[in-house]
This record gives structure tokens, sequence and C-alpha cells, in this order.
């Protein structure tokens, strides 16, 4: 198992395998691994004709063994990319092929026996939270595939990969202010791309300070808190309660993610009956004191709710509140429960 800076020099050197398996909790990252494998494979005018891409917790195995034996149109290569796949957890024992699990991971095994060598077949499963370690499936794919495992980008690695995104969207960071900054975002790229992004537009005509950089960087706990809202949004509470696990983890105690969760429903209330009213972004900005940027996030975010379902909300957390206040029961329990009853 190898690292993303070993693949890269590997990519760099032009030394091809038939198939990668990428793991991590950076999705974010993962792709961007996959785009540049993709991109060292696959050129000229009939790229698109020669690139499928699959959800690999939906599409049948035999349906990926075509698209990796068919052969490639006008190019050397032919890249066939398995996104989200669920089969690599070891958890998915079911014998289900439609949903990729169970006999489909030994189905994949013996088609890398003698893959197809003309085409890279690139595989992907995300970790549900950064304490997760690669699947006993994973393992066992690794004297058959590159396998990678994508880990946090951290120091060096971090400042340069955050270097490199502000001089792609036209800013020059010093290298203070860039150590500044990586030391205040949080290890995402989903949000350190927000982040760069949001610095650039502040800072739009001049130089980053790091007077910018403190003003504009958010709490940690405050990108955790929008996130886990985002999923219960979503209805995703699988992923909603991985993010309250990694709060308590990171040390935050349940009365006060609780607190924050019914600020976040408050504010999202309040910019939803805003918007209702017609009032435009800059005034709901003043209003609530948010940066327009970030109002701007939390309104594309309020859209996702009606009011009815956020006052319902904001009611089930002052419940949930008198309830960590009078009982002794489990907190973790209570707030769990919570979470459950916001998507119901």
């Amino acid at each position: 198992m190898i690292n993303f800076m070993d693949l890269e020099k590997k990519i760099k050197k032009n030394e091809l395998d038939n198939c990668y398996v990428f793991c991590g909790a950076d999705e974010k990252l993962i792709k961007q691994h996959v785009k540049f494998i993709t991109k060292k494979a696959l050129s000229g005018d009939f790229i698109d004709l020669n690139y499928s891409k699959f959800d690999g917790s939906k599409v049948d195995f035999e349906t990926i063994i075509d698209a990796c034996e068919t052969m490639p149109f006008m190019s050397d290569k032919k890249v066939v990319v398995v996104y989200r796949a669920s089969f690599l957890e070891d958890s998915g024992a079911g014998k289900n092929l439609g949903d990729l699990k169970g006999d489909n991971f030994s189905l994949l095994n013996e088609y890398l026996k003698n893959p197809s060598p003309y085409c890279i077949l690139i595989i992907y499963y995300v970790f549900s939270s950064d304490r997760e370690k690669p699947s006993n499936k994973i393992k066992k794919l690794e004297k058959k595939a590159c396998v990678i495992k994508v880990d946090k980008l951290k120091g060096d690695s971090l400042q340069k990969k955050c270097k490199d995104l502000f001089e792609t969207a036209g800013k020059k960071i010093g290298k203070a202010e860039l150590a500044l900054f990586c030391s205040h975002v949080d290890n995402n790229m989903d949000i350190i791309l927000n982040e760069v992004e949001k610095l650039v537009s502040y800072a739009e005509g001049r130089e980053i300070t790091k007077e910018d950089i403190l003003a504009m960087a958010p709490q940690k706990s405050e990108n955790d808190i929008f996130n886990l809202v985002d999923y219960l949004s979503q209805k995703n509470i699988k992923r909603a309660l991985d993010i309250l696990n990694e709060l308590i983890y990171k040390g935050e105690k349940i009365p006060f993610i609780l607190f924050m969760i019914a600020r976040q429903f408050n504010l999202l209330f309040n910019i939803k009956l805003g918007i209702e009213s017609g009032k435009a972004k800059e005034t709901l900005a003043g209003e609530l004191k948010l940066h327009p940027y970030i109002c701007e996030k939390m309104i594309s975010q309020s859209m996702k709710f009606t009011l009815k379902g956020l006052r319902r909300n904001i009611g089930l957390c002052v419940e949930t509140e008198k309830t960590l206040k009078s009982t002794s029961t489990d907190n973790k329990i209570n707030i769990e429960v919570f979470m459950i009853k916001t998507v119901m």
C-alpha cells in the first residue's frame, strides 16, 4: 500500500498500472488523483469515448467487466472508474450483485488475475471517518493492484497544495501567511477549496494578509456543524452521526454540540424567512452579522428545508436541551435520537 506522493512519482515516470484502488476519508483528494491518472492515460480528441464511470453501490459487476474489456477507440488506453465502491467494505457480505457486494468482490479478485491490458480500472472507497482503517478486502488486493491510502495532507504537503490552489485562483500568498492559513483551515479538501475561494474574493486587488486570514477563518467546529446539518437536510443520518462522533472524539461536549446545531437551525430559519420576504443577501448578511460568503452558503442550505421543518427542528432542539439538563440518561443517545427525529 502506497501513499499519494509515491503515486505521483510513479505516474510522472509514466509507470501506469492496470488497476488502482484508492481508500481514504477525503473524497475530493481521491478524485484529484483519479483525474491525475486519467489525464496521464488519455489524450486526443476521443477522451470521452474512452472514459466510463460507474456508481460502485449500484452497478452490477458484469457491466464493469464489459466496459473494461471493450477495446479503446483511437487510443492505446481506456479508463473505467468505479466510485464509492461499497463492495470494498468488510461489512458488504451480502450476495446482492446489483449492489456490488458479497460475491462481486470475488468476481473482482478473479478479474484482476488477468486484467485487460488496454484498460485502467480505478476503484475507490471513501471512509466514513478519519479514524477508519483500510478493510481486509482492500488489503487482499495489494498483490493484484496498486492500492493507495489517501491520508489527509499535512505539513509541507498541505502547504504546497494550498499554495498551488491560491496560484491557480490567480493569487500569490506569502510564506508566513500560507503557514497561518494552513494552521487555521480544516484538513478537508472541500473546505480548503471553499476557504481559498473566500480569501481570494475578500482580498481582491491586493495581497492576502494575516489579518485577512484571521478575519475570515471559521472555527473548525462551525464547519463540522454546517456539514452535519447539511447531511440532516439530505436525510443522510449515517454521515451526520459520523460527524457527531468526530466532534465528540475531538473533545466537544454534547450540550455545546446541541447549542451549535440549534444556532444553525435558527440562522437558517431567519435566512429562509428573509429570503421569502424578498430581502437581498447583503441585507440578511448585515442583519445576521454574517460575512456575505457565509451568508450565501447558508442561503443555499436553507433552501433544503421548509420553514415548517426548520421550526419543528428548533422545537426539537429545545426539547432535547431540557432532556439533557433534567435526566441522567446517556447524553450521546439523547442527541442521536434528536438527530434521527429531525430527518423523520
